[in-house]
């Protein structure tokens, strides 16, 4: 069932003294109290990493800060907007914008000089330090992982800055600051403009996951320049992003590592469509979204790595990359400070190569762009992953290995897995996954062997190991489960692991409903509803 709109509030109508004329300015005065509606989450100290003191930050995206402030809540319109937040004695607020000072009285003032939609304003109130990692990018964070949060990225991110801005065009929002949310944080990140919230697993220790700072760095250009006007068309926000994300990781990583976490990305959607069913109307880049249908309750995988198909696709017609890379820079030049639907983008790109247009590439059979934007399913162009196989090769045999009914332990020890990188392992992971349950015994040696990878803090691993031991009944570390469920709250960690431990066995469902009754209080409110969803609670 889905929550209708109107448990978001209703629309406020304002009447004028007198008709308006068109172009008028008019200065609008609400006083206004904020602060019980889901846009607005309010931590207790236990819920923060620090654990001392309270905490509380918004979320907008898509459709949450109506619930914070009186605006126009569609992507569809931007605006500029300034702030002065006043705080206790004891805190730090932060925002997404341009400009930020400290007056006196704890009161801090902000200012954002471009215009943006509404779901990218942003407000942090916490016991919160930074620390400068480049030149025009600090961390913020909690004090107690403010150096774990400096060591991470100190040097980095200015590296990727550099290279986007190769690519795609000048970086416009001035400073690029990362905020370490508290562990309850849904998500892996959120692009708010001038300064991304990433969840603290990205806090690995050896720097394994940037990918998901490069994705938010690339919605510098894509999401948060050029935006998608209706949440129906997000594939142009997140495919458009994937594809720039893949674009910095080849100059910066090069083209095998980037194609092995292009193939984990593809594994997430052949999973996503395997549980849905191909045809399910979500599987499509252009989705209706009904009156009163809440756009978080679409979110899935398809906008992010069919919109990264569709995107590779239009490369794929043009052919040559420096071309293709030109056109996105002049994309962003063309559209930027605009909210656009996909007809200006796939009208620009035949504009841009008339050529093209000539040879009508928008109706090949079987690849037409209606087709790609309307039809649910599986996408009909994959983007060739072939240089990854280097990095896969060596996962999908050792995968093999041990998914046999005899163990062959001379040539799983003769592979030496302590040089590989994150991905690589997850990569392995994910085949181990998908052959699950294995023979009697095998998940037990396996994860004697490799403690790299039974015993890993990196949260991506620990996610598939948690999948793993479900899918395999591994008795002897259900608490391993348990404890990563406690440990944060991220959605596309948190679901997928109530979904495997109700889709399981009786302990399995034991296990669920009683790390959900522990871990409830620290869950974010949406993501509460969903494992409320999976478990039958509602």
């Amino acid at each position: 069932e889905n929550r209708p709109f109107a448990s978001y509030g209703s629309a406020l109508h304002i009447t004028l003294p007198q008709p308006a004329r068109a172009g008028q300015l008019l200065t609008l005065l609400i006083d206004y109290e904020a602060g019980e509606g889901p846009g607005v989450c309010w931590l207790a100290p236990e819920q923060t990493a620090g654990k001392q003191k309270p905490y509380m930050y918004t979320q907008g995206q898509a459709v949450l800060n109506r619930s914070f402030f009186p605006c126009f809540d569609t992507p569809s319109i931007k605006f500029t907007y300034s702030a002065a937040v006043k705080v206790p004695e004891g805190f730090t607020a932060v925002m997404s914008a341009t400009s930020w000072e400290k007056q006196k009285d704890n009161t801090f003032v902000f200012k954002m000089s471009q215009p943006i939609p509404s779901y990218l304003i942003a407000l942090v109130v916490g016991d919160i330090v930074s620390a400068d990692v480049g030149p025009r990018s600090r961390v913020w964070a909690e004090p107690c992982q403010i150096e774990a949060a400096k060591k991470e990225y100190d040097g980095v991110i200015e590296d990727f800055l550099v290279v986007g801005e190769k690519l795609f065009g000048p970086y416009v929002w001035g400073r690029y600051d990362i905020l370490f949310m508290p562990p309850s944080f849904p998500f892996g990140g959120m692009e708010n403009p001038c300064l991304t919230f990433v969840t603290p697993c990205l806090l690995a220790g050896d720097r394994s996951l940037v990918d998901v700072i490069i994705h938010e760095i690339s919605h510098s250009w894509f999401g948060n320049l050029v935006t998608n006007a209706t949440w129906g068309e997000f594939w142009l926000n997140e495919g458009f992003t994937m594809y720039a994300q893949r674009r910095i990781s080849t100059e910066v990583y090069g083209l095998p590592y980037t194609c092995l976490e292009a193939a984990t990305g593809r594994a997430l959607l052949r999973q996503h469509m395997d549980a849905t069913g191909e045809d399910h109307p979500l599987n499509k880049l252009r989705v209706v979204i009904e009156p009163g249908v809440n756009p978080d309750d679409t979110y899935n995988e398809t906008p992010y790595e069919k919109g990264y198909c569709f995107v590779s696709y239009l490369a794929h017609l043009v052919g040559d990359q420096s071309k293709f890379d030109a056109f996105l820079q002049a994309y962003v030049n063309h559209f930027k400070f605009q909210s656009i639907t996909a007809d200006d983008t796939l009208g620009f790109f035949l504009e841009y190569f008339p050529e093209l247009k000539e040879k009508g590439v928008d109706s090949i059979p079987g690849f037409e762009f209606e087709r790609w934007l309307n039809t649910p399913g599986w996408p009909p162009f994959l983007p060739d992953l072939s240089p990854g196989q280097q990095l896969m090769n060596p996962a999908n045999k050792l995968a093999e290995l041990w998914a046999a009914d005899g163990l062959n332990m001379e040539a799983i020890e003769s592979v030496d897995i302590l040089g590989w990188r994150t991905y690589q392992l997850v990569y392995f992971l994910d085949q181990i996954l998908q052959k699950s349950p294995l023979p009697e015994g095998n998940v037990e040696r396996l994860s004697k062997m490799y403690p790299k990878i039974s015993e890993a803090q990196n949260a991506e691993l620990r996610l598939r190991w948690c999948q793993i031991i479900l899918k395999n009944n591994l008795e002897a570390e259900y608490s391993k489960v348990k404890d990563f469920l406690h440990s944060q709250g991220k959605q596309k960690y948190t679901l997928p692991l109530y979904r495997a431990m109700w889709g399981g066995s009786e302990a399995t469902r034991a296990l669920a409903m009683e790390t959900f009754s522990a871990t409830a209080p620290q869950l974010h409110v949406q993501v509460q509803n969903y494992v409320k969803k999976i478990l039958g609670l509602e």
